[in-house]
């Protein structure tokens, strides 16, 4: 009796084993990517739009049969656009969830707090969105699929000389975030380069609602041009009290401006005539863009931002470096193996994206142009390409 109750055991013991086997990460029949990014909070509007093309790209390439038979399974936690989120959003990801590979962050800061911490492990991330220099400076592992800060800060103050004959500038930023900091110094330096006197430089902090005190200092200095480096909540208001103050200056925005005519009661009239840096526009004829159009349209009800064709894109970029490493006979799993795996992939690209073609220079970071948007009757317009 002894023999037959030690024998139930071991075959206990070993169904056990079985059953944990199947639940681990390779032994999963998904493949799990990770997402982080704002769902709810100020920023919201951003990591909402992203997933959703996200999802849209690849429920699609579920539907043709996913990545050897195999169906992608997207995980996302919502940092609500802080740090702390994000990097408590990454631990679960990595450590709980065991993804091959994640998506996000969306906005700077929370980007370059996560990029940090994956460099160590040399876990594959692809943000579709974070524009700040350093988010790709930690590791070989982060790659992005928008531009950088530098370059549309920098565009944005040769636009203003070129093609607006601005001689005089102002700026007004956020002093406590990355993006916003990084994207004044990007335009400040460049305007020395073209000859664009810098006439007023003021800052505020996260929290500020009123920014009247600036832009009266502002408008003493009569510059030709403003310069407002931060997203789409600030810009409205900071437009619309220079609107109600006399400001005189030309408004001019970065990506972050992207959804300002889509906040909740907004008048459009208050950004009017506004200029901004984009990474797409609607009125692109390509095939490739107007098919993602109707896509998220019929899905959403609704047209896509830019923050949302960088999320398919990004979506996009990492499935394709996937598929090659499983077409290589590399299993999908969580391990330093897959990681490193499709990190070579990724440092590989060479496709047309809805934002562009993409290929990685040495740091990572895509060489693209921008799109200049202006605000006019209450509409987004291309205005040019720069």
């Amino acid at each position: 009796m002894k023999s037959v109750k030690t024998l139930a055991l071991v075959l206990a013991c070993m169904l056990t084993a079985v059953l944990f086997a199947g639940c681990a990460g390779g032994g999963s029949d998904t493949i799990k990517i990770g997402f982080i990014g704002p769902l709810t909070g100020e920023v919201a509007q951003y990591g909402v739009a992203a997933q959703n093309a996200m999802n849209l790209y690849i429920d699609s390439l579920n539907e043709k049969g996913g990545i050897g038979g195999k169906k992608i399974e997207l995980i996302s936690y919502d940092d609500k656009g802080d740090a702390t989120e994000a990097v408590n959003a990454y631990n679960k990801l990595v450590t709980s969830d065991e993804v091959v590979a994640i998506l996000g962050a969306i906005t700077s800061t929370p980007t370059i707090a996560v990029a940090q911490q994956s460099a160590v492990d040399n876990v594959p991330m692809m943000t579709p969105t974070a524009t700040h220099a350093d988010v790709t400076s930690y590791g070989n592992n982060t790659f992005r699929a928008c531009f950088l800060d530098p370059f549309q800060g920098s565009t944005m103050a040769k636009f203003s000389v070129d093609e607006l004959s601005a001689k005089t500038a102002a700026v007004i930023y956020n002093t406590s975030d990355a993006y916003s900091s990084g994207l004044r110094d990007s335009f400040i330096e460049t305007a020395g380069e073209v000859g664009l006197e810098i006439v007023a430089d003021e800052g505020y902090s996260k929290d500020d609602v009123d920014f009247k005190a600036q832009l009266t200092n502002i408008a003493a200095a009569d510059p030709d041009v403003l310069f407002v480096p931060d997203y789409y909540n600030n810009v409205y208001i900071i437009s619309s009290q220079s609107k109600e103050i006399g400001l005189r200056a030309t408004l001019l925005g970065i990506d972050g401006a992207d959804g300002v005519l889509a906040i909740e009661g907004a008048d459009s009239a208050n950004v009017e005539g506004l200029y901004f840096a984009n990474h797409y526009s609607t009125e692109d004829p390509s095939e490739l863009v107007q098919g993602f159009l109707s896509g998220y349209e019929e899905e959403f009800g609704q047209t896509p931002s830019a923050l949302a064709a960088l999320g398919y894109d990004g979506a996009m970029i990492l499935c394709s470096a996937l598929e090659k490493v499983a077409a290589s006979g590399v299993k999908l799993e969580s391990s330093d193996k897959v990681f490193q795996a499709v990190i070579d992939e990724l440092d590989a690209t060479d496709m047309d994206c809805v934002t562009g073609h993409i290929t990685y220079d040495e740091n990572n970071n895509p060489i693209k142009s921008l799109a200049i948007i202006k605000v006019e009757a209450g509409e987004y317009t291309l205005y040019m390409k720069y």
